[in-house]
């Protein structure tokens, strides 16, 4: 579900370079799809409630992408969501 995760976050960073650049857009695609495959893959191994919330990771890629690759500013703000969000998920896939 990690790799998934990266690659679901980097097949989006290419289609937003890829608003103008098709060959950006195919290798958006590409990454996607092969994210899906991940995810189908770690889906067939684990519980759903297990296995998903892992997708919580791509927030974290997305966060640093922006910062690395389109000049955002990481914000406490913005690590702070990132941080509910991950607790969150987790706390609503814990099983005792």
């Amino acid at each position: 579900m990690i790799i998934s995760a990266f690659l679901t976050a980097t097949g989006q960073l290419f289609w937003k370079w890829g608003h103008d650049n098709w060959l950006y857009l195919a290798i958006g695609f590409l990454c996607y799809g092969a994210g899906a495959i991940f995810m189908i893959k770690a889906f067939s191994m684990e519980k759903l409630s297990v296995a998903y919330p892992l997708m919580c990771v791509s927030y974290i890629f997305a966060l640093f992408y922006g910062h690395w690759f389109l000049e955002e500013i990481i914000t406490w703000k913005k690590l702070a969501a990132v941080a509910l969000l991950g607790i969150g998920v987790t706390l609503t896939s814990y099983d005792k």
